[in-house]
């Protein structure tokens, strides 16, 4: 669908707030309003213009019901055909390009913002686990991770030395960007001597929540055209979920995200990820992250690791992925924006000459949802 020339939709413009650990003096309105405004502002495109806007956040995390209510002036949602997307923000944009790709729209706002701060993530996420065996005992991501991390060393007779090369290559990448707010990164060494939190991961090899928010403007072929002189096209999507009990799922490899990935190839007309520039994936731990590339097509089963150590053809969480910056629920949107600012070269961080990308987002619980964008200038 998308990578026909009639119904190509194009990302314009994208915008996020910095990604820190806390916001203490700053409200969902206002980093909702910040990414909202910077996106818009030089785009060519006036709120106006914006035919809907889709929000994707989490009542649990903002503590109340149907929260977004109190932040649509904020989103420039007012008047506006208006949708609440209750996973993480890529499948805001999903919902977003599907809906300028059938021609019902031309100019679609998303956004995706998190304040985990003020929350218990743990219990956020325990909220998502089966109510009757799993919640009583404690279960969630970290130890949806932890078992993760075991069975994929296991499998392939790996040390886990190799998920502090991975956690340490991500946040030296990450310290690199302006838009995420670190002082320095560890090394691999300083990451495994970080408090060890779900055995084989330490602190430093799971993902960290962070407070921001991004928006994204997505356009039809017309208004690109009109109003952006290097339009980044979205060419295929992909999304599929596994199984809600973690104990009936395959728990070395993530295999919702490798159909995820083929849809995404299949519609974009590609036979798989080779001569893709740049991947900006989603990640709860450095093991997944090892899973998801394998699952993308990037690397054989227990070969991602090699990615690291011997070097890769295409670059790997130039943004410094979610290992540094977690903004739950906003974490895929920002690696779209990501991988869209690098294409169109307004960020130094990205690859030069870079031409097309693969961006994953994820949710759930031990990353049970997967959605696949390619895309290319």
């Amino acid at each position: 669908m998308f990578g026909t020339s009639i119904d190509r939709v194009a990302v314009v413009a994208s915008a996020q707030t910095k990604l820190r650990g806390a916001w203490a003096n700053r409200q969902h309105v206002d980093l909702i309003s910040e990414a909202v405004v910077a996106a818009l502002k030089g785009s060519g495109l006036r709120i106006e213009d914006v035919d809907f806007v889709i929000d994707c956040g989490s009542d649990i995390l903002d503590g109340r019901s149907i929260s977004n209510c109190g932040f649509l002036g904020a989103m420039g949602a007012h008047h506006k055909e208006e949708s609440r997307v209750e996973e993480d923000g890529l499948w805001g944009a999903l919902y977003g390009a599907t809906k300028i790709g059938s021609g019902s729209a031309e100019v679609g706002l998303v956004l995706a913002y998190s304040k985990p701060s003020e929350s218990d993530v743990s219990a956020f996420y325990a909220t998502q686990c089966e109510p009757f065996y799993q919640r009583p005992v404690g279960f969630d991501h970290a130890a949806a991770c932890g078992f993760q991390a075991q069975s994929y060393l296991a499998s392939h007779s790996l040390s886990d030395e190799i998920f502090a090369e991975v956690a340490a290559h991500d946040w030296a990448n990450a310290v690199a960007n302006s838009a995420v707010e670190l002082e320095n990164a560890p090394t691999a060494a300083e990451v495994q001597a970080s408090r060890r939190v779900a055995a084989p991961l330490h602190e430093l090899e799971l993902s960290r929540p962070v407070d921001g928010a991004v928006a994204v403007v997505l356009t039809s072929q017309r208004v690109a055209q009109r109003v952006c002189t290097d339009p980044v096209w979205i060419t295929g999507i992909g999304t599929a979920m596994d199984q809600h009990a973690f104990a009936m799922r395959e728990r070395d490899s993530l295999p919702a995200c490798r159909v995820a990935a083929e849809a995404a190839y299949r519609r974009a007309g590609m036979e798989g990820p080779a001569g893709a520039s740049l991947a900006e994936v989603s990640a709860s731990s450095a093991a997944t992250q090892l899973m998801v590339l394998e699952a993308l097509g990037l690397a054989g089963a227990g070969g991602a690791p090699r990615l690291y150590s011997d070097g890769s053809d295409v670059a790997l969480n130039p943004s410094g992925g979610s290992l540094p910056a977690d903004p739950i629920m906003a974490t895929g949107l920002v690696r779209l924006s990501e991988a869209a600012l690098q294409l169109s070269g307004r960020v130094e961080h990205g690859p030069a000459g870079a031409s097309s990308a693969i961006v994953h987002g994820a949710g759930g619980v031990g990353m049970q949802n997967h959605c696949v964008f390619t895309l290319e200038v």
